[in-house]
C-alpha cells in the first residue's frame, strides 16, 4: 500500500478531491491511503499564522518553517522507515512534471505533498525536507493544492489494480512518445457524421495500422519535439 500525504492550508480541496473517481477507488480497494495535513493545526498559537515577511524586504509574504517542519516530524513519525519516501513541492521553477515522472513516482512506499501558498516557502524547507521540486507548465496557479491534485491523479492511475483496464492506459498520451489518436462510438452515423469506415472493417491488423497513422500524425502535427525523440 501507497502513503499519500498532503499537506496543505486549505485541506476542504483536497478532501474533495480524493473522494471521487480513481481516487476514491485506489482508498477503496486498499491499494493508497490518504492523509491530509493543515498546516494549520502546528503553527504557534494564539493566532496560528503560517505565513511571514521575507527577510531582506520585497512584496509578498513567506510560509515560514516551523509549521512545515512540525507536520513533516508528525508524518514521518507515522511512516515505515525503512521504506522509500519522497518529498514533492509544485513550485513554478521545479523541472517539468512529466509522464516519466509520474511513473517513478507511482512505485514510491510513502509520497508527502507540499501546496505551498503566498509568495513562496522558506528555502530551508526545500533545502532539508523536499526530494523533488516540479513544475506542472510556465503559468502560475493560487496554490499549490491544484498542481498536488493533477499530479496525484497521473500517479495513482500508474499503481497496478488502480484502473479495472491497465492496458487502457497504455495506450494514452505520453506513455509512449506517440499522442493519443481518435476514438468513436455508436452511434455509427451522427448528424451525417460517420465512424471512419476502417473500424467497422473487422479487420483487426489495418485497424491497428490506421489507429498507429492517426497517432504519427496528430504527434508530428501536435508535438513535433516528441515526434523527433519518436523518430530517433
Amino acid at each position: 500500500m501507497m502513503n499519500c500525504y498532503v499537506m496543505t492550508i486549505f485541506p476542504d480541496i483536497i478532501n474533495s478531491f480524493i473522494n471521487h473517481s480513481i481516487i476514491k477507488k485506489s482508498q477503496d480497494k486498499n491499494i493508497v491511503k490518504y492523509k491530509i495535513k493543515n498546516i494549520r493545526d502546528y503553527a504557534d498559537p494564539p493566532h496560528f499564522k503560517t505565513d511571514d515577511y521575507p527577510f531582506g524586504g520585497g512584496n509578498g509574504m513567506i510560509f515560514k518553517p516551523e509549521p512545515i517542519f512540525r507536520a513533516y516530524d508528525d508524518i514521518y513519525s507515522d511512516i515505515a522507515k525503512n521504506k522509500n519516501t519522497r518529498f514533492v513541492f509544485p513550485t513554478p521553477d521545479g523541472k517539468p512534471f512529466n509522464h516519466r515522472a509520474a511513473i517513478e513516482l507511482s512505485k514510491t512506499d510513502n509520497l508527502i505533498f507540499l501546496c505551498g501558498h503566498y509568495k513562496g516557502i522558506d528555502q530551508r524547507v526545500r533545502d532539508e525536507l523536499v526530494t523533488d521540486e516540479f513544475s506542472i507548465g510556465d503559468f502560475v496557479v493560487t496554490g499549490g493544492e491544484l498542481p498536488v491534485c493533477l499530479m496525484i491523479d497521473s500517479i495513482v492511475r500508474l499503481i497496478p489494480d488502480v484502473l479495472n483496464n491497465y492496458e487502457s492506459a497504455k495506450s494514452d498520451s505520453f506513455f509512449t512518445d506517440l499522442l493519443d489518436g481518435p476514438h468513436y462510438t455508436r452511434p455509427e452515423n451522427f448528424r451525417g457524421l460517420k465512424v471512419p469506415d476502417i473500424l467497422l472493417s473487422g479487420h483487426h491488423e489495418n485497424i491497428k495500422k490506421w489507429q498507429k497513422e492517426q497517432r504519427e500524425r496528430k504527434t508530428q502535427d501536435r508535438r513535433p519535439d516528441l515526434w523527433k525523440k519518436y523518430n530517433n
